[in-house]
Formats: structure tokens, C-alpha cells, sequence
């Protein structure tokens, strides 16, 4: 997400936030990585970042089916 700010709500606690935070994360971690391929250690970086938000959009869609869709759309994960 471009504006963090208006998307977050100032609670970064809140799993849908942290899922929005860790995307945004790991879109960069990914861009970096398409230019420096063999950095190595940015790739187990991001791979614990990908498990992470795998980890906490498991939980928000057993706990939240309905913000779990609308989240997976609004960030464009899913297929």
C-alpha cells in the first residue's frame, strides 16, 4: 500500500493491519531482489515475512471470513 497512514488506522496491532504491513514489506523485499539475485539473506528474510503473513491470514479467515476476503482483495494476494 502506497499510504499506509490512511489504511492502518494508527492501530498496527490489529491483524488485518499487520497483514497490510508485512505486504508492503515484502512487495519491496521483492523488488530488491529481482535486481540483487544473489543476496541470499534478503531471501530467508523474506521468506520468514511470506510465512508470517501465511501464519496471520490463516488465523483472520478462521476468525474473520468476511475481512479475510476483503483483505485478499483489496491486496491483490490471491488468485
Amino acid at each position: 500500500m502506497t499510504n499506509k497512514k490512511n489504511s492502518i488506522n494508527d492501530n498496527t496491532g490489529a491483524t488485518e493491519n499487520q497483514v497490510i504491513i508485512l505486504t508492503d514489506r515484502i512487495r519491496v523485499i521483492n523488488t530488491h531482489l529481482k535486481i540483487n539475485r544473489k543476496d541470499h539473506s534478503s531471501r530467508r528474510g523474506l521468506l520468514l515475512l511470506v510465512s508470517k503473513r501465511r501464519k496471520l491470514l490463516k488465523y483472520l479467515k478462521r476468525t474473520d471470513l468476511e475481512g479475510y476476503k476483503t483483505l485478499i482483495e483489496k491486496l491483490n494476494i490471491r488468485k
